[in-house]
C-alpha cells in the first residue's frame, strides 16, 4: 500500500544506500553520489553510537500517511529522522504524539 499522500506533484520521496543483493539498489545512489555519502556522514554526526542505516529516505514536500516502516534493507525498525531547510510545518506524529524535528534529530521504533 502507498504510503506518500500525494501534494499536486510537489511532493516526493526516494532512497539511497544498498539493499539486500535480491533487490534491485535505489536510483538515488547513482543520480546522487554526493548526496548519499552526505546522507550517511550525517547520521555518523548525528548519532555516532547508533548502529549505521542501510539505507536512508530523502523527502521533499511529503505528506505520509500513518505507517510503521518494514526495515525491508536490513531488517532495522529503529528510525532515525531529522527535516533540514527553511520552511514551516513539517513535524512527524510517533503514537499521536507530534514532534518537531527541523534540526532536532528524533530516533523511534517505527
Amino acid at each position: 500500500e502507498q504510503t506518500l499522500k500525494e501534494s499536486g506533484g510537489l511532493g516526493g520521496s526516494f532512497s539511497v544506500g544498498c539493499l539486500p543483493k535480491h533487490l534491485p539498489q535505489p536510483k538515488g545512489n547513482h543520480d546522487f553520489p554526493e548526496l548519499v555519502k552526505a546522507c550517511f556522514l550525517l547520521e555518523r554526526a548525528l548519532r555516532p553510537e547508533r548502529t549505521p542505516s542501510s539505507t536512508i529516505a530523502i523527502n521533499r514536500h511529503a505528506q505520509f500517511k500513518p505507517h510503521r516502516d518494514s526495515g525491508a534493507g536490513s531488517g532495522q525498525s529503529e528510525s532515525l529522522i531529522v527535516a533540514l531547510g527553511d520552511f514551516t510545518g513539517g513535524e512527524i506524529a510517533v503514537e499521536n504524539e507530534p514532534y518537531d524535528i527541523r534540526y532536532k534529530p528524533l530516533e523511534f521504533d517505527g
